[in-house]
């Protein structure tokens, strides 16, 4: 008996109810449009204009739901009040940054366009009118049922409005005027009318998922915009991690060369101050993109580090003490868009590995532009740093283990190739080859 009273006591199956009652309120308004053509055929059977009223009415609620909005609506309607776990209509979410404002790999096509979500089948479009028609079918049936059995229950223990139940079956009648057969009649309605909505919100919660959720065509699109949603935050994630881990490494050591040279060199100690003031403001920048990009606000312009800012950042690499020999060839001002952001990315990351595990020494950084790729390599001494003479290895500075899968991931998005490992005994090299014909 517990069993059949527990969903009694269910909060969705109140809410339930009254999602179902409201769905018979809603379509009262459509009801007098409904009415016209049988008011413009006065001379036809009772029967007949009714049956006109009606169809005129489903036809009415059907065209309603066939719109967008509607299918929202419901769908959130039906997650809170029936409590049934349906996704978002395809199209609700889109990534928080667009194409154009992309500063590293692209996680759409290669013109920078979104893929649009398939149009829903004929048949997938018409399972919002058949659940709407459900809906309101049910929510009159619910209430006209229940709204009966309710005063037929307060009103027959007291013989209240001369109220009296009576049954035919078969030519056998019985009837109940009063007495305690009423108040057992009386408990009999109320228990039957909580049934009915038990009834109602059952039918509503079976037939919702079926209904209301996404056809085959809105599960790929729901694939798609999940996919695109990760590979967003992927990007942001490489952004973050190039730009902040860059700028800590710089800054870290530039502070302690100040440190270092702040009595014997004022004019070097300023220097390295101010290139850690100028590469914190661009992390900055980077980091507050990101943070809003990730809180889905509406985000500005991305900033955009290209291969013509590479001067800038080996100018900080210098600044902290390192020695760049830079090898620069080719039209590099020739490359534009994507290509040229990752290109900065990196030798971002690649200078940045140099300067946390290199062991002193020059680092060669060669970029060469030629008509079919465009080609990068990072070369530094690797083992004990000549000057304080500690390891150099992954210990000298914390790392996350990201950087170079990370940049693996952009390499490979950008059809290019990578290598990376040790060069000789005493060197380290990065090389990469990217396909020029994917800048445009």
């Amino acid at each position: 008996m517990m069993r059949g009273i527990r969903p009694l006591l269910r909060g969705s199956t109140y809410s339930g109810a009254l999602f179902a009652f409201c769905g018979a309120l809603v379509s009262l308004p459509l009801l007098p449009v409904a009415m016209l053509p049988a008011l413009a055929w006065p001379t036809a059977p009772y029967g007949v204009r009714i049956g006109l009223v009606l169809l005129s009415w489903a036809a009415l609620i059907g065209v309603v739901g066939l719109a967008r909005a509607t299918r929202r609506v419901l769908i959130a309607d039906a997650r809170r009040l029936l409590r049934v776990p349906l996704p978002d209509p395809a199209g609700a979410h889109r990534p928080a940054s667009s194409p154009g404002t992309s500063t590293g790999t692209s996680t759409s096509t290669s013109t920078g366009t979104e893929p649009a979500s398939p149009a829903p089948a004929p048949a997938a479009r018409w399972r919002t009118p058949l659940w709407l028609l459900l809906h309101v079918a049910l929510g009159w049936i619910g209430a006209l049922a229940s709204g009966v059995l309710i005063i037929a229950g307060l009103t027959l223990p007291g013989n209240w409005l001369r109220a009296e139940a009576g049954l035919s079956l078969f030519g056998w009648s019985v009837r109940v005027a009063g007495g305690w057969a009423s108040w057992v009649v009386a408990l009999g309605c109320l228990l039957l009318a909580a049934t009915v909505c038990v009834v109602v919100t059952g039918a509503l919660r079976w037939a919702a998922p079926k209904l209301l959720g996404p056809s085959s065509a809105e599960r790929l699109a729901l694939a798609a915009e999940r996919e695109l949603r990760l590979a967003e935050r992927n990007r942001l994630a490489h952004e973050l991690h190039d730009s902040i881990g860059h700028t800590l490494t710089a800054a870290t050591i530039q502070a302690a060369v100040a440190g270092e040279v702040l009595s014997a060199d004022p004019v070097a100690a300023r220097a390295a101050m101010r290139s850690i003031e100028e590469s914190t403001r661009a992390a900055l920048e980077d980091l507050d993109y990101v943070l809003g990009a990730l809180r889905e606000e509406k985000a500005g312009t991305a900033p955009t580090r290209t291969l013509a800012d590479l001067p800038e950042l080996l100018d900080r690499l210098r600044h902290a003490g390192a020695v760049v020999e830079p090898e620069l060839s080719g039209e590099l001002a020739q490359v534009h868009g994507t290509l040229s952001r990752a290109a900065y990315r990196i030798l971002q990351e690649g200078l940045t590995n140099a300067l946390r595990h290199g062991a002193g020494g020059p680092i060669e950084v060669r970029v060469a532009a030629a008509s079919d790729a465009l080609e990068i390599d990072v070369v530094n001494r690797t083992g004990v740093r000549a000057s304080t003479g500690k390891s150099a290895g992954p210990g000298a500075f914390p790392t996350s283990g990201h950087g170079l899968p990370g940049l693996a991931e952009r390499v490979r998005l950008l059809h290019g190739e990578v290598e990376a490992g040790p060069d000789g005994p005493r060197h380290w090299r990065l090389a990469v080859r990217l396909p020029v014909r994917l800048s445009a």
